[in-house]
């Protein structure tokens, strides 16, 4: 008995989660497949450099969770403005889904595994689409040894400057 009542609560939670979030298409699960995989490599990343801490986890968590409130947010723009598409929530979602995929590139690098070359130019692509950028951002991950900045918020923290992280 308990256990129904606890699979139903359950269920109806991640059936009002996924309607708020626009569905379960392909770009939302994309994202979360990448959400995981991020935390999990930038934990795995973590060990790897010694660099565990329980704070920077949780926190970690806690932007996920945000992001996932901006998707809501961003279904809720495109019903005030009337789009019958939802293009405010396939920005976002582009937008999420190039930032938490070249998070997990950099992890990645971090942990010493290289990934073929397309992957991170459809992250970047992805990104820029989503941006309105034309120029492509560059992304200094795959090569890098480790205890070396891989990214711009890195060098500013090695720097002491994290007002821009």
């Amino acid at each position: 008995m308990k256990e129904n009542i606890f699979a139903a609560l359950v269920s109806g939670a991640t059936t009002i989660i996924t309607v708020a979030l626009g569905g379960w298409d392909a770009a939302l699960r994309i994202l979360v497949v990448l959400m995981v995989a991020d935390y999990l490599t930038g934990v795995l990343a973590a060990f790897r450099r010694k660099q565990v801490n329980s704070e920077a986890m949780f926190w970690g968590g806690i932007r996920k969770a945000v992001v996932l409130g901006v998707i809501a947010i961003a279904i809720l723009l495109d019903d005030l403005v009337g789009n019958t598409a939802p293009v405010f929530r396939l920005l976002a979602l582009y937008f999420y889904i190039a930032r938490e995929g070249l998070s997990v590139v950099e992890n990645l690098g971090l942990i010493g595994v290289k990934l073929p070359n397309f992957i991170k130019d459809v992250l970047e692509q992805l990104q820029q689409k989503a941006e309105g950028t034309t120029a492509p951002a560059p992304l200094q991950v795959l090569d890098q040894p480790l205890g070396k900045p891989v990214s711009a918020a890195d060098a500013a923290e090695k720097k002491g400057d994290v007002s821009n992280v």
